[in-house]
């Protein structure tokens, strides 16, 4: 219990409070620092301020634009004043098809690894654990609490209120 509360407070109020980011890696491409199914944990950084070797990620220049995490292998400066990056993944061999133009002020550096948790968290996403979890924990729950009711010896009172066994042992004395 305590894990999944601490879990949750990494991930869902962290950010917030704190301003970092996390992502779930989901390919091997950073193997062996950062596998699949691991949870990075990224800091905004000036772009002025990032370098080769550093970690980033970003969203690629190129069809969905989706989001990649890799390790900067160039960094070109433009006419323009804005700061580009060629990048390339650890377990990859070569760079990345594309140059990405690092839009904004900041970019989102690496700064932990969390090895395993993105398994789990995607593993509970499935729709079949959802529904266990949603309607089978609340039905355990409700189950319980009506054992517990019927389990209970009933307990005759009088008219006033108090117990008739009570009242007998009193008596008795």
């Amino acid at each position: 219990m305590t894990l999944a509360v601490l879990a949750f407070l990494l991930l869902a109020i962290g950010p917030r409070v704190f301003g970092y980011q996390t992502y779930t890696m989901l390919t091997g491409s950073m193997a062996p620092l950062i596998n699949s199914g691991d949870v990075v944990v990224s800091v905004p950084t000036d772009v002025r301020d990032v370098e080769v070797g550093d970690i980033i990620t970003y969203h690629i220049p190129i069809d969905d634009h989706r989001v990649e995490t890799h390790r900067i292998v160039e960094v070109i400066e433009k006419p323009d004043g804005s700061t580009a990056v060629r990048t390339k993944g650890d377990a990859n061999d070569s760079a990345d098809p594309w140059t990405a133009v690092l839009e904004g002020d900041q970019v989102d550096r690496h700064a932990l690894t969390i090895p395993y948790l993105g398994t789990a968290i995607r593993t509970f996403q499935q729709p079949v654990l959802m529904k266990t979890l949603l309607y089978g924990a609340p039905t355990i729950l409700v189950a319980g609490m009506l054992t517990a009711i019927w389990r209970k010896s009933p307990e005759t009172t009088d008219g006033d209120g108090t117990q008739a066994a009570r009242a007998a042992n009193v008596s008795a004395t």
